[in-house]
């Protein structure tokens, strides 16, 4: 009796000396493992949330981008915008609208999610690393470390979801007079695997991963350099108690979007365009129904600019802007506002620039 006293006495202080350790990491700011991993997991799931619902509130639009970048210029079938749209709706309906939607998800939701939970570890190992250089243990990130940061995270997100996003491509361009046709995600990964080998899924990475830093990283550093100033300067009452509302948000993401996309846009266009290289039975909107005058064969990155700019002139670098701009602009604006809002609504503190 008297041994198992002393033992439960010894798993009541063992316990008390437990949590007492676990009192002074929280005081210390050092979270208990489980917490810590938790608060990762939160993180993941409110950048993917954030990324799944801005993309599908604009799945036509990107679709239509994509067809514009890569459609034939001896087989024009879509001429802008509104024209597009409609003859996407006349031909494949209402589904087609949002053909390749469920892949676009697919690889948006894993990508938003690293890219968001790596932003923020790369914001917080950039300011430690720059307060320890500085000496100044309360400075803060300017908009050029915070334009690295980004720049870090969209090259991380990118690279691991990729394949993803050139298959996704492919998925996207087919319609239903295409040659031949991907059944799906897994389909369409195995057929590029077995046809064209494992190196053909990382098609146009290298102009990908190019376009990413100015892309991603202006987008952070816009957003988060628009909301800091707004916080301090608190211009035209749109800042209560340091807080801005849900619109003001949303507009730092529309300027940040804006800004981003349209120093990046070039890429993405000989990005899609190498992602067709390969593609033997290509759809119809490439092909230009079979009748093609400039056929897809890129040596790399800069063969694709090359012929691009000789064939079609500069102004194809941009083709699809006007639809991507309408994209962009609500689809950057919704991912940050919704990351943010499905944060707080999860209990994650928000900790991105300090």
């Amino acid at each position: 009796m008297a041994s198992e006293d002393v033992k439960r006495s010894e798993s009541a202080v063992s316990t008390i000396v437990n949590l007492a350790e676990e009192a002074k990491l929280a005081r210390e700011g050092v979270k208990a493992p489980s917490y810590a991993l938790l608060s990762i997991c939160k993180s993941l799931v409110a950048g993917g949330v954030a990324g799944g619902v801005s993309r599908t509130a604009v799945a036509p639009l990107e679709r239509l981008k994509i067809l514009l970048q890569v459609q034939n210029p001896h087989s024009i079938k879509y001429n802008g915008t509104i024209q597009g749209l409609k003859y996407i709706w006349r031909t494949e309906g209402f589904r087609g609208l949002f053909k390749g939607n469920g892949t676009n998800c697919a690889r948006i939701v894993p990508n938003s999610a690293v890219k968001f939970f790596s932003y923020e570890q790369a914001s917080r190992g950039i300011l430690a690393f720059y307060r320890e250089k500085t000496g100044d243990q309360d400075a803060q990130l300017t908009p050029l470390l915070r334009l690295g940061a980004g720049a870090c995270a969209g090259i991380i997100a990118m690279s691991a979801t990729y394949p993803m996003d050139m298959v996704r491509g492919r998925l996207t361009v087919q319609t239903d007079k295409s040659p031949y046709q991907y059944r799906g995600i897994f389909h369409a990964l195995t057929t590029v695997l077995r046809e064209e080998g494992p190196r053909a899924l990382y098609k146009g990475w290298l102009p990908s991963v190019i376009g990413v830093v100015p892309y991603v990283g202006l987008n952070f550093a816009v957003y988060e350099s628009l909301k800091d100033w707004l916080i301090k300067s608190k211009p035209f009452g749109l800042v209560e108690d340091s807080e801005l509302s849900v619109t003001t948000r949303l507009a730092c993401g529309a300027a940040a979007g804006t800004v981003g996309q349209t120093v990046a846009y070039p890429l993405d266009v000989i990005r899609r365009r190498m992602q067709m290289v390969g593609w033997n039975n290509a759809a119809s909107v490439v092909t230009g129904d079979g009748r093609s005058k400039a056929p897809l064969e890129y040596t790399g990155m800069v063969d694709a600019f090359r012929k691009t700019v000789r064939y079609e002139g500069f102004r194809a670098l941009y083709k699809g802007l006007v639809p991507n701009s309408v994209k962009v602009v609500p689809s950057i604006a919704i991912a940050f506002v919704s990351y943010e809002m499905v944060k707080d609504v999860l209990g994650v503190e928000i900790r991105i620039s300090d």
